[in-house]
Order: C-alpha cells, then sequence, then structure tokens
C-alpha cells in the first residue's frame, strides 16, 4: 500500500492510498479506503517530530571519503522544518559552495518506540520511502560537526509516499539521477547496519514517535547539485523522489 498525505480543495490535510494515477482518502488506522480524493495538492508523506539520520552506512562510501569503517551507527539530526515532499523544490542557500545529493532509503516508525530489541523493531515500522540527504558539503567540512550542513529549509526530501508492503528492505535497488544521468546505484544490501538494528540502537538512545524518519545513510556516489538541476531519488518497490534546485529568494520579509 501506497500511503501519503494531499491537501484538500477546503484546506484540510487528509491520510491518502495511491493507487496507479488516482488516490483514495485512506483511513490509516483500519487501512480502509474512502473515496477518490480532491486534492488540490500531494504533500510530504509523513510530517514527523524529528528526522533521525545515519551517517557512513555504506562501507564503499566511507572509503570514498577515506573514512574508517564505524563500529556503531552515527547518528545525527535533521529537523522537521527541513521537510519537503515530492516535486517540491530544493533552495539553494545564499553563501553555499557545494550543495550535495545523497540517496537514502527511509523508515517510517508506526508508533511510539522505545527500548526494543532487533526482532521486535519490525513491529514498529510503518514502511518504507526514499529520502535525500541534502547537504551543503562546504559547510560541513569548515564546521566540523554536520547540524548546519544538513538543516537548511529544504535539505530534506521524502516520497513520493510510505510503501507498506515491502519484504525485505535489506535487498532494494537504490538509485539517484541528476538531470537523468545515474549518479549513485547500489543496493541496501550494501548497508553496514540493517533497517532492525538502526531501529534498535536508536531507540535505545531516544524515543521514536509515530511518524518520526530514520534515514539510513547513503551509497558512493554522492555529488554537487547546481541551480536549475532536476535530481531524482529511486528505490526498489517504492518509486521515485523527485526535485528541483532553485535559488534562494531574493526578497526578504519584514
Amino acid at each position: 500500500m501506497k500511503v501519503g498525505r494531499a491537501l484538500t480543495r477546503d484546506g484540510s490535510v487528509k491520510w491518502c492510498e495511491y493507487a496507479g494515477e488516482r488516490a483514495y482518502e485512506l483511513d490509516l488506522e483500519t487501512r480502509q479506503r474512502r473515496g477518490e480524493i480532491n486534492a488540490s495538492a500531494f504533500l510530504a508523506p509523513v510530517r514527523p517530530t524529528k528526522i533521525v539520520a545515519v551517517g557512513l552506512n555504506y562501507k564503499d562510501h566511507a572509503m570514498e571519503f577515506s573514512l574508517d569503517i564505524p563500529e556503531e551507527p552515527i547518528i545525527f539530526l535533521k529537523p522537521p522544518s527541513s521537510v519537503i515532499g515530492n516535486n517540491e523544490d530544493i533552495v539553494y542557500p545564499e553563501g553555499v559552495k557545494r550543495l550535495d545529493f545523497e540517496a537514502e532509503l527511509a523508515i517510517v516508525i508506526s508508533r511510539r518506540c522505545r527500548a526494543v530489541s532487533r526482532d521486535k523493531a519490525k513491529d514498529y515500522i510503518l514502511g518504507y520511502t526514499c529520502f535525500n540527504d541534502v547537504t551543503a558539503r562546504d559547510l560541513q567540512e569548515k564546521d566540523g560537526q554536520w547540524t548546519r550542513s544538513k538543516s537548511f529549509d529544504t535539505f530534506a526530501p521524502i516520497g513520493p509516499w510510505v510503501e507498506t508492503e515491502i519484504a525485505d528492505p535489506g535487498e532494494l535497488r537504490i538509485v539517484s539521477r541528476l538531470n537523468g544521468k545515474v549518479m549513485q546505484s547500489s543496493s541496501t544490501s550494501n548497508m553496514i547496519f540493517d533497517v532492525y538494528y538502526l531501529v534498535s540502537f536508536i531507540s535505545c538512545v531516544m524515543t521514536l514517535e509515530q511518524f518520526d524518519v530514520v534515514a539510513t545513510g547513503t551509497p558512493p556516489g554522492v555529488g554537487p547539485m547546481k541551480i536549475g538541476d532536476t535530481i531524482g531519488i529511486e528505490i526498489q518497490g517504492i518509486g521515485e523522489l523527485r526535485n528541483r534546485v532553485i535559488a534562494p529568494c531574493t526578497s526578504r520579509a519584514t
């Protein structure tokens, strides 16, 4: 089932199920489909209280940056204000010299999750989606830590929906395309720490709330984007997340 959120023409936000070219209002608790939804826009599939991202979770990506293979997950946070959905624009911030894409599989949490075992982690997963861990690489290198470089508004594209029926998240093809050219091509089988281990590990550090997102790391091949580019993140069994890069607004709020 492909689950997301729609903005209706009366201004309300409703859960929806995508089916082919159509979308239907959905009762998420019962998974019952209602009538076709009258949407004015389709939004990011969830509104997380936090995004917990994982660094260096592919061996070859760590090697790409001449970094040691981590012995346990390296985690950091991205703010909810950085979330955008499919077909929304990534804003290239003023003063940033290099803006990178990072294709990732994201886990969406189904209910409050605290100190769960790896064996029980699956029970707390709603599904999976595509994620782009947009990064101001020059700021990451300058600051020596990752918060500013990964936290700008629009730096967390998620979508196009949450796929709830993934049989094996450890065997998914993941590809990024910049203006149609393949830049990253790998498999989640190359992860150092699998999705269930990550949910367990993170839940022992912090409580994961319903609809929180865990971004599981990126494979090798990350690279820069420029204004006017379109970046696509495609994951087997889920779909493709597409976003355009635009210049920052020149006007200032007063």
